[in-house]
């Protein structure tokens, strides 16, 4: 009997938004971290009226289930509250406000406050994952929302829980091997995930050249690359042809795909 946890599911179809739009992607990372107000609806506010279609956010569960939109696993560095959200009721959290002025946002929120809008989720604790997947399944938003985690066996669990219908990218291991198999190591990489998104350098390690994204192309992954503030990195990046960038300065990322004729119209 194959072990359901290890079982490779079969990639999410090429006509998932995330993997089929042409040219790159420009995601808000939590709706524009430059402002002080991240990952609230202010924040993602901004970046759809600048024509962000793409946002990027973080996930946790509060002590009583409800999923919210948040970063930190306290609320100490970014409102005027404090405590740990996994151990605070939603009640108490809904009235610290980030920045002092903006309250923290449920992501089923978020999901019906901006319908055209596709979200980047890292879940953040593995309290989360089984209330972001209920919220998937009973807003049947499978197909606006790309998962990805630092824990490689919550990624994996996610995709063993949802199935096809639930876009991943690929977990810590997932890259390590991607990376190997730029070096033409016979590393084993195994399916299921549907893009790489990594940061341009983990370290003094190198992550994104031109033979790691030849690598992820070659096996059919876009490469999303995170998080990308200063003009000349996008710039070259852009150059190696990766597929996506992530950013907290939307004015810039904007004005460098524009001089491209690559920012989406409409």
């Amino acid at each position: 009997m194959t072990n359901a946890r290890n079982a490779a599911w079969p990639s999410p179809r090429p006509s998932h938004p995330f993997l089929a739009h042409h040219g790159p992607l420009a995601f808000a990372h939590r709706g524009g971290a430059a402002g002080g107000t991240e990952n609230t609806h202010a924040a993602f506010a901004r970046a759809a009226g600048l024509g962000y279609r793409y946002m990027e956010t973080d996930v946790h569960a509060t002590a009583d289930g409800r999923l919210v939109a948040f970063h930190d696993a306290t609320l100490d560095r970014v409102t005027d509250g404090s405590g740990a959200l996994a151990g605070l009721p939603w009640s108490e959290i809904s009235r610290a406000r980030v920045g002092g002025r903006e309250p923290v946002p449920l992501f089923e929120e978020l999901l019906r406050a901006f319908p055209r809008v596709r979200w980047n989720v890292d879940i953040k604790a593995e309290a989360a994952l089984a209330p972001l997947l209920d919220l998937l399944a009973t807003e049947d938003a499978w197909e606006r929302v790309c998962v990805g985690s630092f824990d490689e066996r919550r990624v994996t669990r996610a995709r063993t829980l949802a199935g096809p219908r639930l876009l991943t990218s690929l977990g810590t291991s997932g890259v390590v091997a991607l990376r190997m198999r730029s070096y033409r190591m016979p590393w084993r990489l195994r399916q299921g995930a549907g893009c790489a998104q990594v940061p341009e350098r983990q370290g003094w390690i190198r992550v994104v050249d031109r033979a790691f994204v030849r690598a992820a192309h070659a096996r059919g992954l876009p490469v999303h690359v995170w998080t990308v503030n200063e003009r000349h990195r996008a710039e070259a990046l852009l150059d190696l042809g990766v597929d996506g960038i992530m950013t907290d300065d939307l004015e810039m990322l904007r004005e460098v795909l524009e001089a491209r004729g690559a920012w989406p119209e409409g």
